[in-house]
């Protein structure tokens, strides 16, 4: 039984993903500090964000808009990420990309299972 966003896989994920943005971005550029490397810590951020969020709102639309809103975050981040390997600034070794699908899917998931509920 799910009691908080704490209880949530796809929350507990997220956090570990941030966690995980906020080390490569130090690596980052410093002249990217204030670009590229806050806009992907934002993203990040907003992920976790917005399911503590919705899952503290009163019914499952409510909470079913904020995932939304975490998934284009995640689909965000991931184009930012996508963006910065371009630049030179990750490799494939980082291995980044998994997570950010993992929680896609996860997001998604919920979402369906919220709306199946919504709709009986």
């Amino acid at each position: 039984m799910v009691k908080t966003h704490k209880d949530l896989d796809v929350w507990k994920e997220s956090i570990e993903l941030t966690k995980e943005i906020y080390k490569l971005t130090g690596q980052f550029p410093k002249e990217e500090i204030y670009n590229l490397t806050s806009q992907i810590r934002r993203c990040a951020v907003s992920i976790p964000s917005n399911i503590a969020e919705g899952a503290a709102r009163k019914g499952k639309k409510e909470f079913i808009n904020f995932l939304y809103i975490a998934l284009g975050s995640c689909v965000e981040l991931d184009t930012q990420l996508i963006i910065s390997k371009e630049l030179g600034f990750i490799t494939d070794e980082h291995n980044i990309f998994e997570p950010i699908e993992k929680i896609k899917s996860q997001l998604l998931g919920l979402i369906r299972h919220l709306e199946k509920k919504n709709a009986q």
